[in-house]
């Protein structure tokens, strides 16, 4: 049966409206329906009119690198009817399975990847080592994320997680074995790191690998219950082999965690001897992906597969590592979770994106209560309160987006010096990226009103999907723990040696502390000056306190460690105000980068609400000082006529966005025609 002429179901839209409560009868009636005319409702026009700057510019900005890569990748989903099944006649929208079975679900995520990777999506990831390679593959996954966590997630812990091991903590011999055939996927990895009684605290892991002098094997054990790998993503299904993360006995002394590859299933999937799985079970999101449950009994393990670039352990049994202190050590085998929490963060970014432009779109089309008695309805995105809701939003996506390219640089750029920085960074901006895009799809999805709640819409599918992130990779609160640790240990070292500040941003920390007027006018509320002054000024102050208080509970009695446990209010704004310096700074260096004109004007006006968005929403600018009570009330209203400056633009960002049309959903385009027809059908 062919599909009704779009002013066909508009019209059978309308007489359901119309008749409110007896619009059921009217679908179902065989009679035909005139609808009365409607009053309040036209086509929406969001056609491309002349934007005020270069929307191609600005998408250059914010994906930062390999845009064509990009582009190629978006069209390979697109043209695939295992993506993007067609509507019969109408426009392509992404159709992931969330409405199947876990089981459906699983076996339509490898039915994909077995279609990228012959198209040669995964050409490179594990072979390809320059740093160009690396950013290639980490825009190609986002891209991937944008159409489906479980993908992403599936893929991530075979490339990022597994591959990641092998490239990090393993050797040539490790690297010719296992990397080509893994980029192949002739063998799927996973990666057994956390545990049912260990998650965060990877250090208390309670696996054991014995070495056996007389086999010159490791045998790997799941001694107790609370051992059991859990939530590891690839065990429950498909994953043939596994990086082992456990405690490591010889003669009796345990030399710290250490990793193992481990065989658990043959080529034709069976479980191998000595090795039970179970199935995660049903989640709230990512049913995509096959999280399994591991027990080891006593397997046996060659030893050349302990990954060994950090320790080794010679045929006669003697522990040898260049690494001698034992903290450093450990450390180094957390290197392959860095890699994740950068996917994770940038991704978390673009997920931002996709609601961002669902709902702001949304508000170009639909219009809601008239302002005088016979006038037309108001479109959403002009009520005031509407754009509070979604432009300080947008700007804070923007600021991230930019974020999260110097996080995705550092990372392949990295070196042994710069490692400590690596994990610091993506501590603090895998939270605070995740956070944020947890708190823009609440917003977008309340503000598509009951549209938001229609799967197809995606926007609080979205919302099951990645709630994860806040979890995986580090427990959020966790990381910014670490993060303000991180810090302190730096102010000490720098107090105890008199040595000026270097790295981290914490420059600042060695010039005059900034002043701050107590009756910013606007222009000075918009100046990068003030808005870094206060920035530094909170930061350093927090930093200060955080120090200080950390040491009275140590003149206490307290030990070192409860004392930071102690000061965690602290640490959490130490924590927030380093995320959001480091972010303002970033993005205000973007700015400069441009030429004067629209375009730079418009990163202006980002970068500010960016700015007096955080220090609205951030009670501890009053809290301790750092702003008046006028001085914040005047940031407050600034914020409001930001919302009016952006209205005009509100369009063209979230089209700089560069998610393809396809890639959205109906209600981006016109909510009533979306209401018309059916779901998304094959053609």
């Amino acid at each position: 049966m062919d599909p009704p002429s779009s002013a066909a179901r508009r019209a059978s839209v309308i007489a359901g409206h119309l008749l409110g409560p007896y619009r059921s009868i009217a679908n179902f009636s065989s009679s035909p329906v005139t609808p009365s005319p409607c009053l309040n409702y036209s086509p929406p026009d969001l056609s491309e009119k002349p934007p005020a700057f270069d929307v191609a510019a600005l998408r250059r900005i914010l994906d930062g690198h390999h845009h064509e890569a990009r582009d190629w990748l978006f069209h390979l989903m697109e043209e695939s009817p295992l993506f993007c099944p067609r509507r019969r006649g109408e426009f392509t929208f992404v159709a992931p399975d969330y409405n199947q079975t876990k089981e459906q679900q699983r076996a339509a995520t490898m039915r994909r990847i077995e279609y990228l990777l012959g198209q040669g999506v995964f050409q490179g990831w594990f072979t390809g080592s320059d740093p160009e390679a690396g950013m290639r593959k980490f825009a190609l996954f986002e891209c991937i994320a944008v159409f489906d966590h479980s993908l992403s997630i599936k893929l991530g812990v075979h490339y990022f997680l597994w591959g990641g091991a092998i490239n990090f903590l393993g050797t040539k011999r490790h690297h010719d074995k296992w990397l080509n055939a893994s980029e192949n996927f002739q063998v799927k990895g996973c990666f057994a790191m956390t545990e049912l009684g260990h998650g965060s605290n990877v250090r208390g892991i309670e696996t054991i690998a014995t070495y056996d002098i007389d086999s010159g094997e490791f045998v790997i054990n799941t001694r107790c219950e609370s051992a059991q790998k859990y939530w590891i993503g690839g065990a429950a299904n498909h994953s043939t082999h596994t990086i082992i993360f456990s405690q490591l006995l010889i003669n009796g002394t345990n030399q710290g965690v250490h990793a193992f590859i481990a065989q658990i299933r043959d080529n034709e999937g069976n479980i191998c001897p000595n090795v039970r799985i179970a199935d995660c079970g049903h989640k709230i999101g990512l049913n995509g992906v096959d999280n399994g449950r591991i027990w080891f009994d006593n397997i046996r393990i060659p030893r050349e597969n302990l990954l060994n670039s950090v320790a080794d352990v010679l045929p006669d049994g003697r522990y040898v590592s260049s690494i001698k202190d034992p903290d450093q050590r450990f450390a180094a085998f957390l290197a392959p979770l860095t890699s994740g929490r950068v996917n994770i963060a940038a991704t978390a970014v673009y997920i931002s994106k996709v609601g961002l432009a669902i709902a702001v779109r949304y508000a170009l089309t639909r219009r809601v209560f008239s302002i005088t008695a016979d006038g037309p309805e108001v479109l959403l995105l002009d009520y005031p309160a509407h754009q509070r809701r979604l432009l300080p939003l947008v700007a804070k996506t923007c600021a991230m987006s930019s974020a999260a390219n110097f996080l995705k640089r550092l990372y392949v750029d990295r070196t042994p010096e710069s490692n400590k920085s690596v994990h610091i960074y993506s501590s603090a901006l895998k939270a605070t990226l995740t956070w944020n895009n947890m708190r823009v799809l609440q917003e977008c999805r309340e503000a598509c009103g009951g549209q938001g709640l229609k799967t197809e819409n995606r926007i609080g599918i979205l919302k099951a999907e990645f709630d994860v992130q806040s979890t995986f990779e580090g427990d959020n609160n966790v990381l910014m723990q670490q993060v303000s640790k991180a810090l302190l240990a730096e102010y000490i070292a720098a107090k105890k040696r008199k040595h000026p500040f270097r790295g981290l941003g914490l420059e600042h920390m060695n010039d005059p502390c900034p002043v701050i007027e107590a009756n910013p006018t606007s222009s000075t509320l918009r100046s990068t000056e003030f808005q870094l002054n206060i920035f530094c000024l909170r930061e350093r102050d927090l930093l200060t306190r955080y120090s200080s208080e950390v040491s009275r509970y140590q003149a206490d009695g307290e030990s070192k460690v409860n004392a930071a446990l102690l000061s965690y209010q602290l640490a959490d704004e130490l924590a927030r105000a380093f995320s959001e310096r480091t972010i303002l700074q970033i993005f205000i260096k973007e700015e400069t980068t441009q030429s004067p004109g629209r375009l730079k004007d418009v990163l202006g006006l980002l970068r500010s609400m960016y700015a007096l968005t955080c220090v609205e929403e951030d009670a501890s600018f009053l809290r301790y000082g750092y702003l008046s009570r006028d001085g914040a009330a005047a940031a407050r209203r600034e914020v409001s006529k930001l919302c009016g400056d952006l209205r005009p633009h509100a369009l063209s960002l979230v089209n700089s966005f560069g998610i393809p049309d396809s890639f959205l959903s109906p209600i981006a385009f016109d909510w009533i025609e979306a209401n018309s027809w059916s779901t998304v059908k094959d053609e």
